[in-house]
């Protein structure tokens, strides 16, 4: 039950790190596990009978090191298991004990057939989502993931906050269970049509996110329940995010035009290429410098390979809730394609590269150049102004524009509302507010209806 008091949070005391140390643990930290590593991040309940003995054996170990959880809770499976956390089905032993507002389908029983609460008087098993968070993390982590989701409280389509439990060094949130299918199983079979439905429920967790001014930092597939049938899903997993503004430095890109054109005149790189213009030479080819004295660039980069915005991977330090619109544009990018996941690089400089290889060598110098960046290769498989996303397509599903098989009317609206999502420059990458109003979501079957689709948890 919440309470009034203050949370108490212990912190270790401040020490001093080696800097590529710190930069290497971080970088490992703040890695979230990516789509082909991650285990079992959402089990149907078909798989509920299914249980290895490892699992038995993982849920023993855990019923044993936390007091009196057993209690309170029946552990029934394990559900997901990711870089921070390991996330496990339970029944709710104590569910008629405690006010239940968070409990979105008894909600609909009571607006939609008054009679349902006669037929279930009976007492049901009531399941929720155990997030048992790894002792690994540091308190001030685990601390911001729960005072985030008690913000959240309320928002559409957004996992809220049961309530949470402390035992020792060990820290679980409860959370609800929510139906829903896995990705891989309907990703390559979703029509256009359902992908509307299935951006206008992400999006309107997203713009609910935004709203609060919070970053959620790994929208992913594994991390967005959606249930086909019920055209609906939710948020979930706050793990990495963070309040916007959070070690917030002035970057390139949080000037005006005018003030970056004459950071960058004045810079040594314009200077050096201005030297070899005049005297009428070519630039030397891209060098790596032996010792570089510079101090590195620090930001924050965490997320999941291949869902990272732009600005992410050239260490913007003023970044906003715009990167994870970006990640809500590759997963429609995986849906269009049918290929998941679509990026698939070992480090951020493969990630960037990947991205020149679609956008081409002269927007992606744009754009490192907007967040005071300086691109420079030599791999001669990156053309200088790209590929289509049209031509994209069309490849990764065979199909041949010349034999009439090119992209469909509804494909093509698609990709234009892609397009806004998978914006390189930040500033002119749509909102979530703005993408709920485009005419791609606003296509949907039933958005002129009452909408229903929104979970309002209130």
């Amino acid at each position: 039950m919440a309470t009034n008091e203050p949370v108490v949070v212990h912190e270790d005391e401040p020490q001093v790190y080696d800097e590529a140390e710190t930069e290497e643990a971080e970088q490992v930290m703040d890695e979230s596990r990516g789509p082909l590593e991650e285990s079992g991040c959402t089990h149907t309940d078909e798989s509920e009978e299914e249980m290895e003995d490892s699992v038995a054996e993982d849920m023993h170990r855990f019923e044993q090191s936390f007091k009196n959880i057993t209690q309170r809770y029946r552990l029934i499976n394990r559900i997901g298991e990711g870089t921070f956390s390991t996330v496990y089905k339970a029944e709710d032993l104590l569910y008629d004990q405690y006010e239940n507002d968070w409990n979105l389908e008894e909600k609909e029983n009571s607006w939609f057939s008054p009679q349902s609460k006669q037929r279930t008087c009976r007492r049901k098993p009531r399941f929720v989502a155990i997030k048992k968070i790894y002792v690994t993390s540091s308190p001030m982590r685990i601390f911001n993931e729960l005072d985030l989701l008690h913000d959240l409280r309320n928002s559409p389509n957004v996992c809220p906050l049961i309530t949470a439990f402390r035992c020792h060094d060990q820290v679980i949130a409860v959370l609800p269970y929510f139906q829903h299918r896995d990705f891989r199983d309907y990703f390559r079979d979703m029509t256009v049509s359902e992908m509307r439905s299935y951006f206008f429920s992400l999006f309107t967790a997203v713009q609910a996110v935004h709203e609060k001014k919070i970053i959620h930092r790994d929208i992913k597939p594994t991390n967005f329940l959606y249930s086909p049938t019920q055209r609906r899903g939710v948020l979930v997993d706050f793990g990495l995010a963070e309040r916007e503004g959070t070690d917030w430095h002035a970057c390139n890109c949080s000037y005006d035009e005018k003030e970056r054109r004459h950071r960058y005149q004045t810079s040594h790189y314009a200077s050096m290429k201005q030297q070899f213009r005049e005297a009428g030479q070519a630039p030397p080819p891209p060098t790596y410098p032996k010792e570089d004295t510079r101090h590195s660039r620090r930001a924050n980069r965490a997320g999941t390979r291949g869902f990272r915005a732009p600005e992410v991977l050239l260490k913007c330090t003023a970044q906003t809730v715009q990167i994870d619109v970006w990640s809500c544009g590759v997963i429609l990018l995986t849906l269009l394609s049918r290929r998941f996941p679509f990026f698939h690089s070992a480090d951020d400089i493969d990630a960037y590269i990947e991205l020149c290889t679609i956008f081409g060598r002269r927007r992606m110098m744009e754009a490192a150049i907007l967040h005071g960046q300086v691109l420079q290769t030599n791999i001669p498989t990156i053309s200088e102004s790209g590929h289509s996303w049209e031509k994209i397509l069309l490849w990764c599903t065979n199909r041949n524009k010349k034999d009439g098989a090119g992209l469909t009317e509804e494909e093509l609206e698609a990709v234009e509302f892609m397009k806004c999502c998978l914006e390189l420059d930040p500033l002119r990458r749509i909102t979530a507010e703005e993408a709920l109003r485009h005419p791609f979501i606003l296509g949907r079957e039933g958005a002129n209806g009452e909408s229903s689709e929104a979970m309002q948890l209130e």
